[in-house]
């Protein structure tokens, strides 16, 4: 949940920005993505990276850690209301990095990727474009797991935007190591007591879940979160293709 300690920098950010964040766990000796020679089964989406947005990079505490390959994916939603302009996300990204770093105390945003109801998908965490990289998303599954945020909120009842749930679905199809199963499950360790199991703990999650099946919150929103089903089967759809088409194709870069 929201710690309840509120610097104040994270009272410049809009209430909306008052969300279920975690804090980054300690990462793993493993610094290496153990498939990073492996062809991903899906091809690279267009992504808005840091410096298009003007991620503040003098604040970013620490370079970003390498991680063994993808094997899960948690979906969050930032809490912003939906009647937000695509044009004023990179104001919104900004305001979260600040409130990640100065308000949490964390080494940079916490997600890895950030994806906006028009369908532009944004690079989160530095360097999470080009490896697998330890992001601060998921309490006790941050390792091996790749964060994405949709902006907005998600209730009971909230439509989830078309080229929103098919942008994540790109993201996951390419992010999830080679021969991850997007309708599968996975067997993941617990690093943290805080989150809904306790530190050590080996679980089996859903290779995509909702941040609410590590950590005790209504992230990603009801709606958003009764969408994963469709959501996996998007993404075994978007591998498929691949893998048919070869694999390993490039999407440009905005």
């Amino acid at each position: 949940m929201w710690p309840r300690r509120l610097t104040q920098a994270v009272a410049l950010v809009p209430l909306a920005l008052l969300m279920n964040w975690d804090a980054p766990e300690i990462p793993t000796p493993e610094r290496r993505d153990r498939d990073s020679s492996a062809l991903p089964a899906a091809p690279r989406p267009p992504i808005v990276e840091r410096s298009a947005w003007h991620a503040d990079e003098r604040s970013v505490r620490e370079k970003p850690v390498h991680v063994a390959a993808v094997r899960a994916v948690f979906v969050h939603h930032t809490h912003h209301s939906g009647d937000y302009d695509c044009r004023d996300v990179p104001d919104m990204l900004r305001s979260m990095q600040d409130a990640h770093i100065h308000g949490e105390g964390w080494d940079d945003l916490g997600y890895n990727f950030v994806v906006d109801r028009c369908g532009t998908i944004y690079e989160g965490r530095a360097g999470s474009a080009d490896r697998a990289v330890l992001g601060a998303h998921t309490q006790g599954f941050n390792t091996g797991s790749v964060g994405i945020a949709a902006v907005g909120s998600f209730g009971e009842g909230t439509r989830i935007p078309r080229p929103m749930l098919e942008a994540i679905a790109a993201v996951a199809a390419w992010k999830l190591r080679p021969g991850a199963d997007p309708g599968g499950r996975v067997r993941m360790v617990s690093t943290n007591d805080r989150s809904r199991y306790p530190e050590g703990t080996a679980v089996d999650l859903d290779v995509i879940s909702g941040h609410r099946d590590g950590y005790e919150t209504d992230c990603p929103g009801d709606a958003l979160y009764a969408a994963l089903p469709r959501l996996r089967e998007m993404v075994a759809r978007l591998r498929d293709e691949g893998v048919r088409a070869g694999g390993a194709r490039t999407g440009g870069k905005e």
